[in-house]
């Protein structure tokens, strides 16, 4: 047996397998399999997204806690004693409705495993070794489904951006570990890797040999080397999207630059070229011998437009991402930036005490105080006149500080000093990392 292969102890006589613990506290590989697109492409942004926290979107949460509920409802389905998780939240009906179709789906494939091979082990939840392929790796298969000559390896992602499970790179090293730790019980032929995303009615399904599999294996190898000690060359792509240093990513922002300067000067060449031929925009008129004539502007043609567009927006992209980040850096942590400064923005009047008020404007001999829900402040002033509403309900209203924004120095409203309420020592929360939900990198 390769001395990599650590078997379970007494796989054979389970049937179902799932693994202890929260979603929101798994441990995070430098290089993760639902960031495997992106340090395939562009190696070092392994190491490099290690300098910049990784805090999970309320999207990603959403996608926790449906990733928990069809866990929950395989392990009941297969007469596992376990609770049903809690959410306020989240617990909706597009969650009931998605995680019963990921069970239906996965339970279908298990029988019909089962009516061909005649065993099965279903595996939830499974913390994955990739380690052989790539250092350090693992992560967590939602589902993978053992028989023999045949391995089913399923991900359920909650996200509205499609994910093709076809040469998906994050599906193909769960289909690899699995393979790795459980090839020389069940002698694997064929492995199917299956994508299941009800907010896209999207069932996708992507099959290869073992043998297919395993050459992708050692293709990746170096490139996973290298990823994991942070070398190779920057390469800014699409994948650069969900990337943490995007923003200050000095590879990035020359691709940014360049596609700036290149596109917009193809356009001012055009222009150029066009103001040297004569055209209804240029050409002389003499009005005692010409009939007038309406002169087209010159405009950037639509097809011209259609051109640039998909450049626009990674240009787009990069802008707001940096100025997201140095908003950030000086909101939260008190960077200064110069030339620019933290202010308030607009904040409304509001009341401390709706109910207080209710009585109190009821005492004073207003009733017309209801639509279907309190009338706002604004309508009150209205209402009882700027004095009497002072006098009335003043005491019960409170006008916060608005939301802090970045802006130049020619401003007129006075800055901020957002130094002197930054705790120094605060910590980021390890347990809102993302993990292997399409949370994380919905591409993958």
């Amino acid at each position: 047996m390769d001395e990599r292969v650590k078997a379970p102890p007494d796989i054979s006589s389970r049937k179902v397998r799932a693994s202890p613990g929260k979603h929101q506290t798994r441990a995070h590989a430098v290089c993760s399999s639902s960031g495997s697109h992106m340090w395939i492409n562009c190696p070092p942004s392994a190491r490099l997204q290690e300098k910049f926290p990784n805090e999970m979107s309320v999207y990603a949460e959403a996608g926790t806690f449906v990733h928990e509920l069809c866990e929950y409802k395989l392990k009941k389905a297969h007469k596992k004693r376990v609770k049903r998780p809690q959410s306020e939240e989240y617990d909706d009906e597009a969650a009931e409705r998605n995680s019963d179709l990921y069970c239906e789906i996965v339970t279908e494939a298990e029988e019909a495993m089962k009516a061909e091979h005649g065993e099965v082990v279903m595996l939830i939840e499974e913390k994955l070794d990739f380690s052989a392929y790539v250092p350090d790796g693992f992560g967590s298969g939602d589902c993978v489904l053992c028989s023999p000559g045949e391995i089913h390896v399923f991900d359920y992602k909650n996200g509205h951006l499609f994910v093709d499970a076809d040469h998906n790179s994050q599906m193909m090293l769960y289909a690899l570990a699995a393979v790795t730790a459980y090839d020389f019980i069940f002698d694997f032929q064929t492995v199917s890797m299956n994508i299941v995303q009800p907010n896209v009615d999207n069932i996708s399904t992507y099959m290869v040999s073992k043998k297919e599999l395993l050459e992708w294996g050692e293709w990746l190898k170096p490139i996973a080397k290298m990823a994991y000690e942070g070398k190779g060359e920057q390469n800014p792509g699409d994948w650069c999207k969900f990337c943490r240093a995007k923003a200050v990513c000095e590879a990035r922002k020359k691709e940014a630059l360049s596609l700036a300067r290149e596109e917009f000067l193809d356009l001012d060449a055009g222009e150029a070229a066009l103001s040297e031929e004569e055209t209804d925009a240029t050409a002389s008129y003499d009005p005692d011998t010409e009939t007038a004539v309406f002169k087209q502007p010159m405009l950037v043609p639509q097809e011209e437009i259609e051109r640039i567009l998909p450049l626009l927006n990674r240009i787009e992209d990069w802008i707001q991402s940096v100025f997201a980040y140095v908003s950030n850096e000086a909101i939260q942590h008190g960077v200064k930036w110069k030339g620019y400064k933290i202010v308030e923005g607009r904040s409304r009047r509001q009341f401390t005490d709706t109910k207080a008020v209710v009585n109190a404007a009821t005492e004073a001999g207003y009733t017309d105080i209801y639509k279907k829900e309190l009338i706002s402040l604004t309508e009150f002033e209205k209402l009882m006149g700027k004095k009497a509403f002072q006098s009335v309900l003043g005491e019960f209203v409170v006008k916060p500080p608005g939301k802090l924004t970045l802006v130049t120095e020619s401003d007129p409203r006075d800055a901020v000093d957002t130094k002197s309420g930054i705790d120094e020592f605060d910590v980021p929360d390890e347990s809102k990392t993302e993990y292997s939900d399409d949370g994380e990198l919905p591409f993958n």
